[in-house]
């Protein structure tokens, strides 16, 4: 082992640089990766937008997508073109500055772990709206306002001991005080690998409270949507019709947020944890420390944990299309630039309308018929065959609107019935 690491104090580092050709490769990966997650989260934003300006979308629930879309740019804007530099192109020279390394660090993991975080707090709104609906209706508007702003607080303080243990050095052998070989890293400094080492891992574990956490609601959730609606907490023998009548759509709904819950959770799990391996690596031992074989592995593993960690930004916008199948169709509009779709309110109306109007005219038809019974009633009241016209009419089919009139009526039928008919005294 020592063995090794003298000879790594004089081994030619650079040679451990990927080859040129994975170089062209990354770099158009990269691009289609940013390009596509750029647009798609974008596209996404304007989506939940119309969703919501046309009623088809909860105010809280679009903040929520918002907020998880502009992490997901952030990521994408901040991260790739300084990691395809520094990593790719030029992994061993840093002429970026001291400043900028450190401020890159830090708005890379704030973003990052905001994206995590934005997922728990919209699992939790809608475990708590799903399992607790009464109590969630007495919650206002800045109950999700106050929801995003945790999430974007806490990830700015996992985040912000990067501003004192980042910052550029080269190589530090074991045996030396000093930089080798004139190679110069956006690294970890040497003086703070405590207080790295403590930020890395407390990141690691928020990392797997929320993965835990989510689950744990996503399953709860499914519980709840299997049972009746009325079973669920606060309801009363009151309101327990009302629940149990609740509308489908709006439990279909509820499962597509949890499909949609689940997809993002797992994806979280896939395409973080090469990256989370990555940096456990980084803060297992000092890179004093580090020999060939474990720098080799770390130099093959950093572009490939990287472009999973990219991809779980590039994902979102295609588990919404995946989960919604008006999503989808609202998101197809957008890429055209054509909207079509209506608000919701006046989709209903059209819906309803278009079975009034094939019954306009049947109803205009009973209108004018019963109108000229009721002359032909008046006309001939005093003969006994009006009744008997009547009646007629009521088997004519009219159907409803017809009896009504004979409802309507009644006593007219029986005033007729009383003049024609001679009482007991006359006979």
């Amino acid at each position: 082992m020592n063995e090794e690491v003298q000879r790594g104090e004089e081994k030619n580092w650079q040679e451990l640089e990927p080859k040129y050709g994975i170089k062209i490769f990354l770099t158009v990966l990269y691009s289609l990766i940013l390009v596509t997650g750029i647009v798609g989260n974008s596209v996404t934003i304007r989506v939940t937008q119309v969703l919501k300006r046309k009623g088809y979308l909860q105010k809280n629930v679009t903040d929520h997508m918002v907020s998880l879309a502009c992490s997901d740019i952030l990521v994408l804007l901040i991260g790739m073109p300084v990691e395809l530099y520094s990593a790719i192109w030029f992994p061993f020279s840093s002429a970026s500055g001291n400043a900028f390394c450190k401020i890159y660090n830090f708005l890379f993991e704030a973003c990052s772990y905001a994206t995590i975080l934005n997922v728990a707090t919209l699992s939790f709104e809608r475990y708590i709206a799903t399992c607790y609906p009464f109590r969630f209706k007495t919650l206002g508007g800045k109950w999700t306002t106050g929801l995003i702003t945790f999430a974007w607080v806490v990830a700015l303080l996992v985040a912000l001991p990067l501003l004192i243990t980042m910052g550029t050095q080269g190589h530090i052998p074991v045996t030396r005080s000093t930089p080798v070989q004139n190679l110069t890293f956006c690294t970890n400094l040497r003086e703070h690998w405590v207080m790295y080492r403590i930020s890395i891992f407390f990141a690691f574990i928020v990392y797997m409270i929320v993965l835990v956490c989510v689950a744990f609601m996503c399953r709860a959730m499914i519980v709840v949507l299997k049972k009746p609606m009325g079973f669920i907490e606060g309801s009363t023998s009151g309101n327990q019709r009302a629940i149990h009548n609740e509308n489908s759509k709006v439990k279909s709904a509820r499962k597509q947020t949890i499909v949609f819950l689940v997809l993002i959770v797992g994806s979280l799990m896939v395409c973080w944890l090469p990256n989370q391996i990555r940096r456990l690596m980084m803060a297992a031992m000092p890179k004093s420390n580090w020999t060939i074989t474990y720098f080799r592995s770390y130099v093959i593993l950093h572009p490939v944990a990287d472009t999973f960690f990219y991809l779980s930004s590039v994902l979102n916008p295609f588990l919404y299309n995946l989960s919604s199948r008006q999503f989808r169709d609202v998101f197809m509009q957008v890429l055209r630039c054509h909207l079509t779709i209506v608000h919701k309110n006046q989709s209903t109306v059209q819906f309803r309308a278009a079975p009034m109007q094939s019954l306009q005219r049947p109803l205009l038809l009973k209108s004018l018929r019963r109108n000229r019974s009721s002359r032909t009633t008046v006309a001939k009241e005093e003969t006994p065959s009006s009744f008997t016209t009547f009646q007629s009419q009521d088997d004519s089919g009219l159907g409803t609107d017809t009896q009504t009139s004979i409802i309507g009526t009644e006593e007219q039928i029986l005033e007729l019935k009383n003049r024609n008919v001679p009482s007991e005294s006359e006979i």
